[in-house]
C-alpha cells in the first residue's frame, strides 16, 4: 500500500472523528500516514476544548503522540483556518496551513484518501 491521506472533516464532538484518529493511529503502524484538517475537522484542534461537555471522549489530547507513530504530515486548509477565525496559534498541533492549489496537490499525491 501506499501513502495514504486521513481527511478530517468531522467536528470534535462526534463519532466520526474519534474513529478517523483510531484508523490514523492503527494505519500509520503498516504504511506512511498524511493528515488533513478540513471544514469541521478544524475544530478538532482547537486549544482548551472541553468535549466532555458534550459527552464525548476526549481524544484530541493524543494528538501530541502523532508523531512518535510516524505521522509527521499534518496540514490543514489555509482557507478554511481563516474562515473559520483561526490562526495557527490556536490550534494544538503544528499543521502546516496549505493554500488552496497545494491541497489540491496533495490528495493527487497519495495512493489512497480516507475521510472522516
Amino acid at each position: 500500500m501506499g501513502d495514504v491521506l486521513f481527511v478530517m472533516s468531522r467536528g470534535p464532538g462526534g463519532i466520526n472523528a474519534q474513529e478517523g484518529f483510531d484508523a490514523l493511529l492503527t494505519g500509520s503502524a503498516f504504511t506512511r500516514c498524511s493528515v488533513l484538517f478540513l471544514g469541521d475537522g478544524l475544530f478538532q484542534l482547537i486549544r482548551g476544548q472541553d468535549p466532555d461537555a458534550l459527552g464525548s471522549r476526549n481524544f484530541t489530547m493524543g494528538f501530541g503522540a502523532l508523531m512518535d507513530y510516524g505521522v509527521e504530515q499534518i496540514y490543514c486548509s489555509a482557507t478554511e483556518l481563516e474562515t473559520a477565525g483561526l490562526a495557527s496559534a490556536d490550534l494544538i498541533l503544528d499543521a502546516e496551513a496549505l493554500a488552496d492549489d497545494a491541497v489540491r496537490a496533495l490528495f493527487l499525491s497519495h495512493s489512497a484518501i480516507l475521510s472522516f
